[in-house]
């Protein structure tokens, strides 16, 4: 086959055409003396043009070729491959996809004959005939020789389309069922004394039991084991933990032969810290007292497969009740919450986009929504009971638990990836779920799928529209068959009865589903487009409302919602179009009672959760006071004016606590925010900048009305605590001191009395009842506290400050900054406070001592009757309290001497004392995180209960609402609890350390 150089042969050409990558090195095999006789048939060369990998099937022929045991031998081969097609398209086909089998065939290279026959039996074997086809191994390694000559089999039919996806995987299972079998007889012969103590039951889980087995994957099993009669139970239990696990290594073992497949028996009570075998007793009183929700989802796929078959079917009798009672128990909801929650972080980066099984639209979200609906409805009818998923699937769409186009598209995409799967791992025979990188893998993967023109291109693509279908139809299932039982639907169709509907919202976490099946039937019914809308909507939201602590809340507040605003034109649109809105909204709306009553109260504002519409991101404090002040000039009286400001903080408000539940809870696209001190720093940051803006605003209108453009006194407002501190929460009043300074010419006493008339007449307007949440001003920390006068001039307190004040009021002045009215009198209000709290020789040691007996006094005389210290927030060791004041007890010692003490925010302080060099990294880390866990435990309190708080709640769902706040999922509240302590406790040290020490 030489040509003149620079040309290439016509053979090149034509193996080029038939798919093969290197022709050069597929023209020297067909040179080479085994293939002499038929290089030029053009049957070998179209059979080998048809594999998945023609390279990797021609080297594969050319090395079986050679291992023939003589030119007889070579010859029949050769003939039979040339002569019959059936052969020559499964060995082909074989030697194309599976590296590995070309191996066993090299090495067992008459093991080509079993793919000879083809007779009708032949082409859909079962448990019988995998049995004959192990009937001769006597030992280990004979048995694995067996078990591939049998794989093999499967893999021929499979490769050349003869069965389908399902039909391989229950072909493996028969083999594997067959495989326990044979290894059990291995290790009766072995142990003959063992085996007459007892009686043995191997039962199948996972895929084996379901009837769904991969190429490679472990067999799951659970043992049972009972003494036979007169034996002792003890003895027969041992006896039968020597059998088992004898059956395990001969499986699991690897020898010259290679392993089979482990043998896992993990699903066992009490997993790998249980006993290998029990008594069916033993199981059931496990199962009847302990087992978790999980554990009942194992056991739909439990079939006897070994051993005593009658002692594995009354095992299967015994517990068959069990599972269908599982939905009853108590924890079930939160169980299927966690299950839900697919735990993907254990997933490499790099690998969770090639995952088929556990990756987002990966096989196991198939399996999961069938067998949770099985558990679901499975109690009431008995034809849900398949431990194998598509036939499950087949049946809930049967009985309308799932709609019947949902099913198919399910259906679809779960062959395509079992597919893809079964193909991956026959490569190798290994157990791998990953999609492969390299080129020539896909190519072979995307062609072994008969996947022709360009099969790289076209394999990523159906693979990724099939995972974007699961992915979608996840959701859906559950919640699509919730309307349909509650909409008009097509005659003849099936659906869900009212039980069945009722069963489903619980399961989901609906604590009234009566109410929520009305909610949706009024959501969904009619022929309107608004009603076609919200069909298309409401699968999705309703589980994202079920992801939430409180799903019912969320249901109801979508509907008064939907009903204030479903003529609006847009806001359909809004939810229906852009991908951010509708999952915001589900979770803002399910989070606690804050932010849907802010919104009740203004449904429009639900614009600010799309792309567009401003977005969530806070507005600044420049641009509210803008818009307050333009209110208020367009107002015809101070009432009006305010009113216009509270409703601008109402709205804003809302999209504070928005951002805040969407960046702590996350979406399908974005992750939950990771840094708890970000989302802090925000609602911090965006609640004081509002609240300086209506106190501008309200200024303004105030002042409009009783004096027009100029009040007999400049007048400025300093902001005190947290308001100074722009660490306001949603539920804080505003800390402040008013100040003074009559005009020139002003009398003083005009002056004040027009200062006061101000104070009264804004704290009244901001209280007055209506929509808008009122805000409270609170000047108890001005000098004298309650009993000093409320508005003082500059001069006053220049006076009081030099000859009367206090340590705490030096304490309380670091918080202090100017946030509304006069610029020029705050700034000098400032600079006459600098050297109070910034003292220039910091402070004597008295003070010191002083500031101690206020916090301790504090301590004991603040903190409520019959609050947890440790739960408590603010005034509990390792709270606000105990971070601020330290932090504090530093700038008014240290504060002169370094600037970057100078201010009035925590987090910053902290930063500064630790940059200074007055706090070590480790301990100013401590405190800041104590600090911020505090506060977001604060937030979520008032976002959860709707009214401030500073302890955990201890209703258990507004507890599980915080929690998922804070980042827990369902069930783990006790975990939060513990975590809370533990931060608060390793603060309380640093404060035990740099406050009450004398450092």
């Amino acid at each position: 086959m030489t040509s003149a150089p620079g040309r290439r042969s016509s053979t090149f050409t034509r193996l080029l055409r038939h798919g093969f990558t290197d022709p050069s090195a597929a023209e020297r095999l067909l040179d080479s003396a085994g293939l002499a006789l038929v290089r030029n048939d053009p049957v070998l060369l179209d059979a080998l043009g048809a594999t998945a990998d023609p390279d990797l099937a021609l080297q594969g022929l050319v090395r079986l070729l050679e291992a023939q045991g003589g030119a007889t031998a070579h010859q029949e081969l050769l003939d039979t491959l040339i002569a019959a097609k059936p052969l020559r398209d499964r060995l082909l086909g074989v030697l194309g996809a599976s590296e590995a089998l070309a191996d066993h065939l090299a090495r067992h290279p008459s093991d080509w004959q079993a793919l000879v026959t083809y007779e009708p039996r032949d082409l859909h074997p079962g448990l019988e005939e995998f049995e004959r086809g192990l009937a001769g191994a006597g030992d280990p390694v004979s048995l694995r020789v067996a078990y591939r000559r049998c794989l093999l089999s499967i893999a021929a039919r499979d490769v050349c389309g003869t069965i389908e996806v399902a039909q391989t995987a229950a072909e493996l299972a028969d083999l594997a069922t067959a495989t326990l079998r044979a290894a059990l007889a291995l290790a009766q012969a072995a142990a003959p004394e063992d085996a007459a103590l007892c009686r043995l039951a191997v039962i199948a889980m996972g895929k084996c039991g379901g009837h769904e087995l991969n190429y490679v994957s472990d067999v799951d099993v659970i043992f049972v084991g009972e003494a036979v009669n007169g034996a002792d139970e003890d003895k027969a239990l041992r006896a039968a933990t020597r059998l088992a696990s004898h059956l395990m290594r001969i499986c699991s073992e690897t020898t010259v032969e290679g392993s089979i497949w482990p043998v896992d028996a993990n699903l066992r009570p009490e997993g790998r810290n249980g006993p290998l075998v029990r008594t069916l007793a033993s199981h059931l009183a496990y199962y009847q007292r302990w087992a978790k929700t999980w554990e009942f989802q194992a056991l739909l796929k439990a079939r006897p497969v070994a051993g005593d078959q009658a002692l594995g079917e009354e095992y299967v009798a015994a517990l068959q009740p069990l599972v269908w009672q599982a939905a009853e128990r108590e924890n079930f909801v939160a169980d299927v919450q966690k299950m839900r929650r697919r735990v993907v972080e254990n997933i490499p980066a790099a690998e969770i986009d090639r995952q088929l099984k556990l990756g987002p639209g990966g096989l196991r979200d198939v399996e999961f929504a069938v067998q949770l609906l099985q558990l679901v409805h499975g109690r009431s009818d008995a034809s849900l009971r398949s431990g194998t998923t598509l036939d499950a699937l087949k049946a809930l769409a049967a009985g309308g638990y799932v709609g019947r186009a949902d099913a198919a598209q399910l259906d679809d995409a779960y062959r395509f990836l079992r597919s893809m799967e079964h193909r991956i791992q026959l490569h190798r025979l290994r157990r791998t779920h990953l999609v492969p990188e390299d080129e020539a893998d896909l190519r072979r993967l995307g062609r072994s799928l008969d996947l022709r023109t360009d099969p790289v291109a076209t394999l990523t693509r159906e693979w990724k529209r099939h995972a974007s279908v699961v992915r979608r139809l996840h959701e859906k299932l559950f919640y699509r068959p919730l309307l349909d039982a509650v909409a008009a639907l097509a005659p003849g169709e099936a659906r869900l009865s009212a039980e069945a509907a009722r069963e489903r919202l619980i399961a989901l976490g609906y604590a009234d589903p009566a109410a929520a099946l009305r909610h949706l039937e009024a959501l969904a019914s009619g022929v309107t487009r608004k009603a076609a809308i919200q069909r298309t909507l409401l699968p999705v939201l309703l589980g994202w409302f079920a992801d939430s602590a409180d799903p019912d809340a969320g249901l109801l507040t979508f509907r008064k919602v939907s009903d204030a605003l479903g003529k609006t034109p847009w806001y359909l649109r809004l939810l229906r179009d852009e991908g951010a809105a509708a999952e915001n909204l589900a979770r803002v709306l399910s989070a606690g009672r804050l932010a849907p009553d802010l919104l009740m109260r203004a449904p429009e504002a639900v614009a600010l959760l799309g792309d567009g519409g401003g977005g969530l991101e806070p507005r600044p404090r420049a641009h509210l006071e803008q818009e307050m002040l333009a209110a208020v000039r367009r107002a015809d009286n101070a009432v009006q004016g305010v009113t216009a400001a509270r409703g601008v903080r109402r709205r804003e408000l809302f999209r504070t606590s928005a951002a805040d539940i969407v960046g702590s809870y996350g979406t399908e696209s974005q992750p939950a925010e990771a840094d708890q001190g970000a989302l802090v720093d925000l609602v911090g940051g965006a609640v004081s900048d509002l609240t300086a803006a209506t106190l501008s605003g309200t200024l303004r209108a105030v002042v409009r009305e009783g004096w027009g453009d100029t009040l007999p006194t400049r007048f400025a407002i300093i902001g005190m605590g947290r308001f100074g501190g722009h660490e306001l929460g949603y539920g804080s009043d505003a800390d402040v001191l008013f100040v003074h300074e009559p005009r020139d010419g002003v009398d003083e006493r005009e002056a004040a009395e027009a200062a006061n008339k101000v104070v009264a007449e804004m704290r009244r307007l901001l209280q007055i009842p209506s929509a808008d949440p009122p805000l409270l001003i609170d000047a108890d920390l001005r000098p004298e506290g309650k009993s000093g006068p409320l508005v003082r001039t500059l001069k006053s307190y220049e006076a009081y400050y030099r000859r009367w004040s206090l340590v705490w009021e030096r304490h309380a002045l670091l918080r202090a900054e100017h946030v509304a009215g006069d610029e020029d009198l705050g700034r000098r209000f400032t600079e006459l406070i600098d050297p109070l709290r910034y003292p220039a020789g910091g402070l004597d040691e008295e003070a010191v001592r002083e500031i101690r007996r206020l916090k301790a006094r504090m301590e004991s005389e603040r903190l409520p009757r019959g609050a947890d210290p440790k739960l408590h927030a603010k005034l509990g060791p390792g709270g606000l309290s105990d971070v601020e004041w330290t932090v504090q007890l530093l700038q008014l010692r240290h504060g002169a001497k370094e600037p970057g003490l100078r201010t009035t925010r925590t987090r910053q302080a902290l930063a500064a004392a630790r940059a200074a060099g007055l706090i070590s990294e480790e301990d100013a880390a401590t405190l800041d995180e104590a600090w911020v866990l505090a506060t977001r435990v604060r937030n979520a309190v008032m976002l959860v209960r709707g009214r401030a708080g500073d302890t955990f709640p201890t209703v258990p769902r507004e507890l599980g609402a915080v929690g998922r706040y804070l980042g827990y999922g369902p069930g783990h509240a006790g975990d939060m609890l513990d975590a809370y302590r533990r931060t608060a406790r390793r603060a309380r040290g640093v404060v035990e350390e740099l406050f009450y020490g004398g450092s």
